[in-house]
């Protein structure tokens, strides 16, 4: 570089910050900088509209390099590699053999085996499941209702049989019985039983560093509406929990440790998902320290398996979860995860196809072997968002993991429902910002593909929350499901109304002002469209007797003015009038005048401000359409 292009910036001098700010107050032209440009997010933070270098003063690990305590930018000194997991349910174990070995030749290096039975393993189980699969290149990994100590002694049994090298094996069991309290409401045996079950276990996989026996899934959290700190903080209060209750039966926290795997979910938050690994490594890393285990920092690595969120998939217009996977998957290899689990976009209303199944594979490939994610060690250092985003998350999971801690650890809060109920508030936050649209979903409360229907009868429970409560629960539980449930049912219930009757139409009666006639159109056809119904649109009518006429001729069930506010004032009981109550009559906005409007009779408004689901709740009403579900 010559002397020419190394003096290339000093023709531009230094902007402050101060200056900066002024400039965009005055752009703002008289608008709240605070209401207009900071972000209140769900996490219990605001986020700023840019940041400066000088924003990273006093943030402690922006000096630390990558494999250093406390790892926030990763465990190793350089590279990114993580592994490509893909799930598979065995029903029976031959075929999930032959289906390991299938995927293993493309781009697969770590399985899942998920049993939904409370199957019990045996010795030559294991042979038939675990057939010419290479361990020492492969990790495998196990998810199963009942986890007895025969099936334990089993694998072990296995493992000797066919001569593993204990240090090049790599996997997990996913034993966690505190999750399983959350899901069920009770231990499968006492409590007490179920850690002393647990140390024997892990007793048993002594000789085995590579195999974690203990799986937290703060997956459950992210899948029943958490926010990604309440994600966060239940996780490490859990994790301190196994600490506390295994040092007490005298194990030391290096050893327990070890033997964890944190499972995250991946939401679509794109640059906090990063922020969130980064935080959860540093968090986790001197949280252990101060359990003094005996082979010090490096007992604090946490090993990260993660998953992309089913939170926020969809039924309807599904191949764009395809868009969701991908962003997810790049946030969560950006973030430094171990391992990943891409879920195939069809996982929402059918059992995976082998298409489905091949995308979500090379999804992952793609980053690897297209964009380089493995080759570089954190990407995210020193960008002065995401590094800032990493302190607030790692400061409000903190705050969650104390209050927590001051209730006696993780078990004491749930018990007393403090976590229920933290989860719940925030669960219901979203799911109102998703039926007001302040958070969208593409395809399912905005910009719905008007032109699919589900024509077959879908299975009830793709609808409705997953409830694993047993009977006889101590406690409440917390239940998995997707914001996009409550709408995908209301529009299903329009297309099976739609198999044996017309499907409802909506005529947009356009007039007046050009401008404000077609941004109304645009939205009311949005807005009504969400529910599956059939939407007449129109460039523009010179009165509106013949608009009226026209909406009439269409047999319309719902005739929606679409015009500006002054307007409205004529053409509304004009329209209303002559239309009659040969359709429903709804008015696009809220204009001034709707309180006169209402005085004379026109009851419907639709707005930026409705809540888009309890609205169409009430026309699915008017029109007599039935709850499908």
């Amino acid at each position: 570089m010559n002397e020419k292009d190394l003096n290339l910036f000093s023709e531009f001098p230094p902007v402050s910050t101060e200056t900066w700010d002024a400039q965009i107050t005055k752009d703002l032209k008289g608008k709240d900088y605070e209401k207009a440009l900071i972000w209140q997010t769900n996490e219990g933070f605001k986020v700023r509209p840019y940041y400066r270098e000088e924003n990273l003063k006093g943030l402690s690990f922006t000096n630390v390099l990558p494999g250093q305590f406390p790892y926030v930018r990763g465990k190793k000194a350089t590279g990114n590699e993580w592994l490509v997991r893909q799930d598979i349910e065995v029903t029976d174990l031959d075929k999930a053999n032959l289906k390991a070995l299938d995927i293993l030749d493309k781009g697969v290096n770590s399985l899942g085996f998920f049993f939904k039975d409370n199957q019990e393993l045996t010795l030559e189980d294991f042979n038939k499941l675990l057939k010419d699969i290479n361990l020492e290149e492969t990790e495998v990994n196990f998810c199963m209702p009942g986890r007895k100590k025969s099936l334990f002694n089993s694998f072990i049994s296995f493992l000797k049989k066919e001569k593993i090298n204990p240090l090049k094996l790599k996997g997990s069991v996913n034993y966690d019985p505190i999750g399983a309290y959350t899901l069920k409401g009770k231990f499968c045996i006492t409590e007490t039983e179920a850690f002393t079950r647990l140390k024997e276990v892990l007793d048993s996989f002594a000789d085995y560093p590579n195999i974690q026996i203990i799986n937290i899934n703060g997956i459950h959290f992210n899948n029943a509406g958490s926010s990604i700190v309440q994600e966060l903080g239940f996780s490490l209060a859990i994790g301190a929990e196994y600490l506390s209750q295994l040092t007490d039966k005298g194990m030391n926290a290096g050893a327990v440790a070890a033997k964890m795997r944190f499972n995250f979910g991946i939401s679509g938050n794109y640059f906090m998902e990063i922020a969130k690994l980064r935080a959860a490594r540093m968090l986790w890393a001197k949280l252990v320290k101060a359990y003094n285990p005996k082979n010090g920092e490096s007992a604090g690595k946490m090993l990260i398996h993660s998953e992309t969120s089913f939170w926020n998939k969809t039924i309807y217009d599904p191949y764009v979860n395809m868009l969701r996977t991908q962003t997810e998957a790049m946030s969560a290899t950006l973030g430094g995860t171990d391992s990943l689990s891409v879920l195939p976009f069809d996982l929402t209303y059918e059992q995976p196809s082998e298409f489905a199944e091949r995308i979500a594979r090379n999804q992952q490939s793609l980053l690897k072997f297209e964009a380089h994610f493995d080759k570089i060690a954190d990407p995210a250092a020193g960008s002065y968002y995401i590094e800032n985003l990493t302190e607030s998350i790692g400061e409000q999971a903190w705050k969650i993991f104390l209050e927590i801690q001051d209730k006696g650890g993780f078990l004491s809060a749930f018990k007393e429902g403090f976590i229920q109920a933290q989860l719940k508030a925030m669960a219901d936050k979203k799911l109102k910002a998703i039926a007001t649209r302040r958070e969208n979903i593409l395809g399912v409360n905005q910009f719905a593909n008007m032109n699919e229907q589900i024509k077959t009868d879908m299975c009830p429970s793709v609808f409705n929350v997953q409830d694993l409560t047993s009977p006889g629960a101590e406690v409440e539980t917390i239940k998995m499901f997707r914001g996009a449930q409550k709408f995908e049912a209301l529009r299903y219930s329009t297309d099976q109304f739609s198999a044996s009757n017309p499907r409802p139409k909506v005529f947009l009666l356009t007039i007046g002002d050009l401008t404000m006639r077609k941004a109304r159109a645009q939205f009311s056809a949005n807005f009504f469209g969400v529910a599956g119904y059939e939407i007449t649109d129109n460039n523009g009518f010179p009165t509106v007797e013949e608009g009226v006429k026209a909406a009439k001729a269409a047999s319309a069930d719902i005739v929606v003015l679409c015009s500006s506010d002054d307007e409205y004032a004529k053409f509304a009981p004009e329209a209303f009038s002559q239309l009659g109550n040969k359709a429903i009559f709804v008015v696009a906005g809220a204009p001034a005048s709707m309180e006169e409007l209402k005085a004379a009779g026109i009851e419907n408004f639709i707005h930026i401000k409705s809540n888009l689901l309890e609205t169409l709740i009430e026309y699915n009403n008017k029109l007599g359409i039935k709850k499908a579900i």
